[in-house]
């Protein structure tokens, strides 16, 4: 059996409504050599049944029923039964556009040193769509190379899971899929990006995203804001604030509060808050004093997290911090 060019790898559960047209949307893919893992994880509808017929009339189509249940299991589960040395992440309720696998495929083959790829997406149906997400849909698509989604690694997760591709062997070499309590793709980009992989972006939508009520982004624990900040605070200990016990921390609201408490529980302590609003500054927020940007300088050692996240804000921090000597990745970083 000859390997194919790409293995898709789609763990499953309970998707009877949407499984068939994101199936239809492989079997219309304009690269033909790929193979599917679908990986069904304790489906109790009609699932294994389309998953049964998929695999009955391609026989690109394998599926898997391991014993262990939950989705981390079911990744590293497909993961290694992925033949490919490119690995496609599809969702069983999302669509990909008919040349998604021919375009990604294409460009990793032509830079060899990228490890992993993302597309652009779309958020479907659009209909009531709230704004977070058009904007969140919007930040993402921005991030068009590897410097700048490093820039704002910690910002949020740069990537849609179902809408990467990656070289097998450098997943694998991180440890494939993890189990912390945060979000398993999130925890992976982190790993991947301390072992020195680049990232890149295809500036086309080729993953059309379902928005549901269900999604897991929307019901799982592992997909918090709480949960977010652990993964950020854990990845950061480990990196940017290795052997560091306080930071300084800009904005003083309600998001910079809770980074405070996640910080304490990493050992980190909050030496000051970095303010603009005037009814803020003087005070002294949970021991520790509430000063102006205007008696801050860089310096010393000093290691700054900016946890500002009104819409619009965060590029006026960076201006302010430039501006002012830090210098970002070595001084500061922005966590929201």
């Amino acid at each position: 059996m000859s390997v194919p060019t790409v293995s898709i790898l789609m763990p499953v559960r309970n998707e009877e409504r949407h499984l068939p047209a994101a199936l239809e949307s492989l079997f219309r893919q304009t690269l033909e050599k790929w193979e599917l893992v679908a990986v069904d994880d304790g489906s109790s509808d009609d699932t294994p049944s389309i998953l049964d017929r998929a695999a009955h009339r391609d026989p690109r189509v394998r599926v898997l029923r391991p014993s262990q249940r939950g989705l981390v299991p079911a990744l590293n589960t497909g993961l290694q039964a992925c033949r490919s040395p490119l690995t496609a992440r599809m969702d069983g309720d999302d669509i990909s556009h008919p040349r998604r696998l021919e375009l990604q495929a294409a460009f990793l083959a032509d830079n060899p040193s990228v490890g992993l790829l993302a597309c652009d997406f779309r958020h479907f149906p659009r209909s009531g769509m709230r704004a977070g997400m058009i904007a969140y849909e919007a930040w993402q698509n921005g991030l068009s190379t590897h410097e700048s989604i490093i820039r704002d690694l910690f910002v949020e997760s740069p990537f849609v899971h179902p809408g990467v591709m990656f070289r097998t062997e450098a997943v694998l070499g991180v440890g494939g899929y993890r189990d912390m309590g945060w979000a398993e793709d999130y925890d992976l980009w982190l790993r991947l990006a301390s072992a020195g992989t680049r990232f890149s972006r295809l500036s086309r939508p080729l993953l059309f995203w379902r928005d549901r009520p269900e999604r897991a982004t929307r019901t799982m624990a592992e997909y918090t804001a709480a949960a977010f900040r652990a993964c950020k605070a854990h990845h950061l200990r480990q990196g940017f604030l290795e052997g560091i016990d306080e930071v300084m921390l800009a904005g003083a609201g309600l998001e910079g509060r809770a980074w405070r408490r996640t910080l304490l529980e990493e050992g980190i302590r909050v030496t000051c808050w970095v303010d603009v609003d005037p009814r803020k500054i003087g005070r002294t927020l949970h021991g520790a004093p509430v000063v102006s940007v205007s008696e801050v300088r860089a310096g010393g050692g000093t290691r700054m997290l900016v946890t500002v996240g009104t819409r619009g804000a965060r590029d006026q921090v960076r201006r302010w911090a430039d501006g002012t000597g830090f210098v970002e990745g070595k001084d500061y970083i922005c966590v929201t």
